[in-house]
C-alpha cells in the first residue's frame, strides 16, 4: 500500500500548524453538521407525521360526500350525499367481506359549558365502532356503548384537551356538561392522542349518532334518511384496502342510483394513499433542506483549497528539496492530496458528532415530541462528500506543487 506512506507526512504537517488546520476543518465541520441536521429535520418531520397518521391504522378508509348532480348541473359544497342507510348497507358482510367495521358520524361545532367554564369544540356524533376504527384509547371511564347509541342516551366522551379546558385536573366522569344548552353526562375521557389540527381527537367530544343528528344539530335528510358527515371503515387488512374500496364504491353507486357514465357523488379516502403522498412531499423537502446545507459544505471545500494553496507557497523550498532528492511528481501530488483528504475526513467525522449532539439536545427538550432523525445513508453521503471535496479542492494546489521547478523552488525566499 504505497499510498499509506503519505499519511504520516500529512499528519505531521497538520499538527505542525494546529490553529490553521483547526480553522480549515471548521468549514467542513459546519458544512457536514448543517447537511446532516437539515436532513435530520426533514426526516424527523416525516417520521412524526407518519406516526400520527399510522396511529389511526393504515387500513382506515374514510368515505365523505362528493359532488351532486341536480337538474343536469353538477355542484359541490356542503350538501351531504351520505346517509345512515348507506352505513348500514356497508355493514352487511355478505356483500362486503373485506370490510371489518363501519361507523357513521355526524360532526358539528358546539359550545360546551361546565359551570362558569366554557369552550368551543367539534362534537362528533357516532357509534361505538368508531373507537376501534380510529384506534382511540380511553384514559378515564369508557367510550360510547351500543346501548347509548340505540337508546339515544345524552352522554359524552371528552377529548383530553376538552376535558382539561372544562374540568382542569379534576376527574370529569359522572359530571354534567351542557352542549348547546342540552344536558349531557360525561362517561369517559380519551387518552391524549397528540394529533394536530382541528380534527385531533384531543379537541373533540363524542356523543351518540342519533342524539347529534336529531337533538343537537338537526341534521338534514337525504332520500328520506338522516345524512352523515362521513363514514369511517376499517378493511380486514392492509392488503385488502383496494378490494374494500371497490366494494364500497359498487354499493354506494347502486344505492345512489348512479348511471354507468356518472361520476361518484362521494369520495373514498385511504390512509395508505395519504402516507404515500406525504412521503413524496417530505422527501422533496428533505432534499431541498439537504441542498441548502450542502452550500456550506462547498464553502468549506473552498476554504480547504485556499489553505492548501498557502501551504504550497510556504513549503516551496521543501518541495524543491524533495524533487532535487529524486521525488517524482506523483509523490508531490499524493502528498498534498492526502493532506487535504485527512483534513476533510477529520472535519467530516467531527461534523457527524456535532449533528448527533444537536439531535440529543433536541430530544431532551421538555415536552417536545419532535426529533432529528439522521439516517445512516446521510452519514455515508456526508463522509463521501467531505472526502470528495478534499480530493477535488486539494487537486489544484497539489498539481500546482508538482509544476514547481526544483531550482527555482530552492532559491525561493
Amino acid at each position: 500500500m504505497r499510498l499509506l506512506r503519505y499519511f504520516p507526512v500529512a499528519f505531521s504537517s497538520i499538527f505542525a500548524h494546529k490553529m490553521r488546520s483547526s480553522l480549515t476543518m471548521l468549514g467542513i465541520v459546519i458544512g457536514v453538521a448543517a447537511v446532516l441536521s437539515t436532513i435530520g429535520i426533514g426526516q424527523g418531520a416525516s417520521a412524526q407525521i407518519t406516526e400520527q397518521i399510522a396511529s389511526q391504522g393504515t387500513n382506515l378508509l374514510t368515505i365523505s360526500p362528493g359532488a351532486t348532480t341536480t337538474g343536469g348541473v353538477r355542484t359541490t359544497g356542503s350538501a351531504s350525499t351520505l346517509t345512515v342507510g348507506d352505513a348500514e348497507a356497508l355493514a352487511d358482510k355478505r356483500f362486503h367481506p373485506d370490510l371489518a367495521t363501519i361507523a357513521a358520524s355526524y360532526t358539528g361545532n358546539a359550545q360546551l359549558v361546565n359551570g362558569s367554564t366554557n369552550t368551543s369544540s367539534q362534537v362528533v356524533g357516532t357509534t361505538s365502532a368508531y373507537q376501534s376504527i380510529r384506534n382511540l384509547k380511553t384514559g378515564m371511564g369508557q367510550f360510547l356503548r351500543d346501548e347509548d347509541v340505540l337508546t339515544l342516551n345524552q352522554v359524552v366522551v371528552l377529548g383530553a384537551n376538552v376535558s382539561q379546558d372544562l374540568f382542569g385536573p379534576v376527574d370529569p366522569v359522572g359530571q354534567a356538561v351542557r352542549i348547546n344548552n342540552e344536558p349531557f353526562t360525561v362517561i369517559g375521557v380519551l387518552a391524549e392522542a397528540g394529533g394536530v389540527g382541528f380534527n385531533s381527537p384531543d379537541d373533540q367530544a363524542f356523543i351518540p349518532l342519533g342524539v347529534a343528528q336529531g337533538r343537537l344539530f338537526n341534521a338534514p335528510r337525504y332520500r328520506g334518511e338522516y345524512t352523515v358527515s362521513n363514514i369511517s371503515a376499517a378493511a380486514v387488512s392492509e392488503t385488502r384496502v383496494d378490494a374494500a374500496m371497490l366494494q364500497i364504491e359498487q354499493t354506494l353507486r347502486l344505492r345512489h342510483g348512479l348511471q354507468a357514465d356518472a361520476e361518484n357523488d362521494f369520495n373514498i379516502f385511504s390512509q395508505a394513499s395519504l402516507l404515500e403522498a406525504l412521503s413524496n412531499v417530505t422527501g422533496t423537502i428533505t432534499l431541498l433542506l439537504g441542498g441548502i446545507g450542502a452550500v456550506s459544505l462547498v464553502v468549506g471545500g473552498i476554504g480547504i483549497m485556499n489553505i492548501m494553496l498557502v501551504t504550497v507557497t510556504e513549503r516551496t523550498k521543501e518541495i524543491g528539496l524533495r524533487k532535487a532528492l529524486g521525488a517524482h511528481d506523483n509523490d508531490i501530488l499524493f502528498q498534498f492530496l492526502v493532506e487535504a483528504l485527512v483534513l476533510t475526513v477529520i472535519g467530516g467525522l467531527i461534523g457527524i458528532g456535532v449533528s448527533y449532539g444537536l439531535a440529543g439536545i433536541v430530544a431532551q427538550i421538555p415536552g417536545s415530541t419532535f426529533r432529528l432523525v439522521i439516517p445512516m445513508s446521510a452519514i455515508i453521503l456526508a463522509i463521501s462528500v467531505s472526502a470528495g471535496s478534499g480530493l477535488i479542492f486539494g487537486l489544484y494546489p497539489a498539481m500546482r506543487a508538482t509544476r514547481l521547478d526544483p531550482i527555482d523552488a530552492l532559491r525561493y525566499e
